[in-house]
């Protein structure tokens, strides 16, 4: 089953069971799929599993930067409300890999492409970018990455 597929359904489940808040973000994972059909990059009005995912953590993204954002500004109700939707939308993004699982492999990249110094950052996070699509948050691939090669 496809993600608009699987959103439509969580949609009517929600709608069933009376679930605002989760309709909500449903709601908002269904806005954003129907913008990316209607986009310039849209083949043929589908959503490719790449372009879906991207924008899944996207829209994750943007909730936890919104949640702290209200918690700086002391509205925990509103930071609380970012969260759980942010929680809703991360059920469809793929099995996030562990701190220690990124870094095995990010060991195993830096030996195929022979990287030694920092400079070699941008060949590492190239490659690691492509393998770790939608299973790691890249901000982090990036930290482990420097960590590995100023050693």
């Amino acid at each position: 089953m496809n993600l608009e597929n699987q959103i439509n359904a969580d949609i009517k489940q929600a709608m069933l069971a009376k679930k605002k808040d989760e309709l909500e973000a449903l709601r908002a994972i269904k806005s954003a799929i129907l913008l990316l059909k209607t986009g310039k990059d849209a083949a043929g009005g589908e959503v490719s599993d790449a372009a879906g995912v991207a924008m899944l953590q996207k829209l994750v993204k943007q909730r936890r930067e919104a949640a702290d954002i209200y918690q700086q500004q002391n509205r925990q109700d509103l930071a609380d409300e970012e969260l759980f939707q942010a929680s809703i939308i991360e059920r469809y993004l793929p099995k996030q890999m562990s701190r220690d699982e990124v870094e095995e492999a990010i060991k195993g990249i830096i030996a195929e492409v022979g990287a030694s110094s920092p400079k070699d950052m941008g060949r590492v996070m190239g490659q690691a970018t492509k393998r770790f699509a939608g299973q790691a948050d890249n901000r982090m691939v990036s930290e482990i990455v420097k960590n590995l090669l100023n050693q």
